[in-house]
Formats: C-alpha cells, sequence, structure tokens
C-alpha cells in the first residue's frame, strides 16, 4: 500500500491530539469548566469565520440538503446533531478532568479501548456484524477493564467515562453520511455554547475572570487552533480519500503518545497489574484489526 499524503494527514492529527496533555496539563490550575468554556467559544469563533470566508458553498449545500430531504430524515439529522454536541461536550468536559485532575494514563486509556467499545456499541446499536477475533478482541477488553477495576475503580470508570461519550458520539454520527461533517460540527458547537454559557457558574467557569487571563486565554487559542481545528481539518481531510477503517487503525497512534508522555515526561507510575492490563488491550487491538483470511469453496 502507497503511503499518500492522505495517510501523512490522518498519521498527523491522531500525532498532534496525542501530545494534547501537554498544554491541557499547563492549565491544570483552572477549573475544568472554565478550559471548555473557552475551548468551546474560541473553536466556535475559528470555524464560524472559515465557513464565513472559504466555506459558504459548503454550508449552502447542506442546507439545500436538509430541504430536500423528508420529514424523517431532517428529524434524524436534528435528533443525531443535538445528542451528538451534547455528547461531544461532555467528552471534552471529562477528558480535561481527567487529563488534569486524575491522570495522563486515565486519559490514554480511554482512548485506547475507544475504537473497541465504539465496535461493540455498533453492534448493539446499529446491528452492525463482527468477526470471530473482533469479538476475542472485544472479550479481552472487558477483561483487561475488569484487572484495571479491582485495582483502582475510579480511575477506570472515568476512563470507561470518557470512552463511552466519544464512542456514542461516533455511533451517532455514521446516520450523518453524505452532509458536511464540518458544518454539522460547527452545528454541535453553536448547540454546545448555547448549553454551556447559562450553567457556566455550575460547572466553575467564570467567563469575565478568563477573559482578563492571558495566560488562560493563550492557552485556550492553542488548544482550538492547535489541538482541535488543524488536526480535525487533517482527519477529515483523510477521510475523503482513505477507508474509515485505514483511519481508525491510525487512531491508536494518539494514546501510544500520551502512555509515553505519561511515564517518561510526567513520570507517571504504573503498577504491574495496570501494565498487564495495558498490555492486554494493546493486544486485543492488534486482533481486532487482524484481517482473517476467509476460505473459498471449490465447486464440487
Amino acid at each position: 500500500m502507497k503511503f499518500s499524503r492522505y495517510h501523512l494527514a490522518a498519521f498527523s492529527a491522531f500525532l498532534i491530539w496525542g501530545f494534547f496533555p501537554l498544554p491541557l496539563r499547563l492549565l491544570s490550575s483552572y477549573a475544568s469548566g472554565q478550559i471548555l468554556f473557552f475551548r468551546i467559544l474560541l473553536s466556535l469563533s475559528i470555524l464560524l469565520l472559515i465557513h464565513a470566508f472559504f466555506r459558504r458553498e459548503a454550508v449552502q449545500t447542506v442546507w439545500r440538503q436538509l430541504l430536500a430531504a423528508s420529514r424523517a430524515e431532517r428529524r434524524g439529522v436534528a435528533v443525531s446533531t443535538v445528542f451528538g454536541g451534547f455528547l461531544l461536550t461532555a467528552n471534552w468536559l471529562l477528558f480535561i478532568y481527567v487529563i488534569n485532575q486524575v491522570s495522563v494514563q486515565a486519559g490514554s486509556f480511554a482512548y485506547l479501548i475507544c475504537p473497541i467499545l465504539t465496535a461493540l456499541l455498533g453492534f448493539v446499536v446499529l446491528r452492525e456484524q463482527l468477526r470471530l477475533n473482533q469479538w476475542l478482541a472485544i472479550g479481552l477488553s472487558l477483561m483487561s477493564c475488569a484487572l484495571l477495576g479491582s485495582g483502582e475503580a475510579r480511575t477506570l470508570l472515568l476512563s470507561l467515562a470518557v470512552a463511552l461519550t466519544y464512542a456514542l458520539y461516533l455511533i451517532t454520527q455514521r446516520g450523518l453520511q453524505g452532509y458536511d461533517r464540518l458544518v454539522l460540527l460547527t452545528v454541535q458547537l453553536i448547540l454546545a455554547a448555547a448549553v454551556v454559557l447559562p450553567i457556566a457558574p455550575l460547572l466553575g467557569a467564570d467567563p469575565a475572570a478568563g477573559f482578563a487571563d492571558s495566560h488562560l486565554l493563550l492557552m485556550a487559542a492553542v488548544l482550538s487552533v492547535g489541538f482541535t481545528v488543524i488536526p480535525l481539518f487533517l482527519n477529515l481531510y483523510a477521510l475523503n480519500e482513505l477507508p474509515s477503517g485505514t483511519v481508525g487503525i491510525m487512531m491508536y497512534v494518539n494514546p501510544l503518545v500520551s502512555f509515553v508522555l505519561a511515564f517518561t515526561y510526567y513520570g507517571e507510575q504504573a503498577q504491574v497489574l495496570q501494565l498487564v492490563t495495558y498490555g492486554v488491550i494493546l493486544l486485543s487491538v492488534v486482533l481486532y484489526n487482524v484481517q482473517l483470511p476467509t476460505r473459498v469453496r471449490q465447486p464440487a
């Protein structure tokens, strides 16, 4: 298989996301809700500017698609978009909290198991078929979670919450094929902003103080541009040509890079049980993505 610019784009996106803990940890003294508020606000502002100046045709295309769609399809798009916005907001908030208040390992573990959890939800919710080796991989993953939970249940539950919200987000977006993903993401962030703004104090956010804090604004801009908009564009660019399965395999670059950061840069320690668990999860990932040869029957 030839390594193209689309492969490079996908790899770069997940490599960037792997280093996400670096700017987040520089904001560890701030409330998770404060970081979330300004990440949503700045990311939304950037996307609105991009659509206004460079992607008007894409916005108009989505609008024409909705006008031409049946009432049932419009309802489905609306439900998936609204529910997706809620899940994405919850995922961002939980991930920020886990990285800054628990450990980088916990955040990395969440995205290591996320693709397999997505496959399991795809079977349950969408009735997608799974091969035998994929069922074995899911079984290994569940066993690993049980092992990890016996050591630190709270950390496991938080990791699973991060993984579950993102896996459910991906499932809800499967029904939006054919619509411009970036336009719908912008709508979801508009909805997220509409929800987060009224409840900002409940999340520990103080917008007035944040606008006067140059360090917070600078790091939120780094999060929004460098770790949200740019890798998102790279990922969507890759998906224009690459199969989703190929991009899905590259997704594992993200947690693996974060694990390296956790152990080498942040000096986090792992117990033997945790290391065994991570190893079994990695084995399940390899097993899940193995393409077993199909047996072709010869005519009698």
